[in-house]
């Protein structure tokens, strides 16, 4: 259930990050889904890393750190997509 579990919270990561983050960026929904996925896996990594777990299952402590990835990659991207 990993890669689905991943997918999964990064749909709703992606959209709860551009609620809570919001702005305009360039690509509309489907770049905040991809965003989202993305920063799912970011967030579980760098969870992993300094020791708060990972998204490994549904729960809110791994809908929070896939929530934070999400943040952080949206922040790079804008920071990329505004030079």
């Amino acid at each position: 259930m990993g890669i689905i579990s991943w997918i999964v919270f990064g749909l709703i990561a992606g959209i709860l990050a551009k609620i809570i983050f919001p702005g305009r960026d360039p690509g509309g929904i489907v770049i905040t889904v991809i965003l989202g996925i993305v920063g799912a896996v970011v967030g579980g990594f760098i969870g992993t890393q300094i020791g708060l777990g990972d998204v490994s299952g549904f729960n809110v402590r791994s809908l929070i750190i896939a929530i934070g990835g999400s943040i952080v990659v949206l922040a790079v991207y804008r920071a990329v997509k505004s030079k």
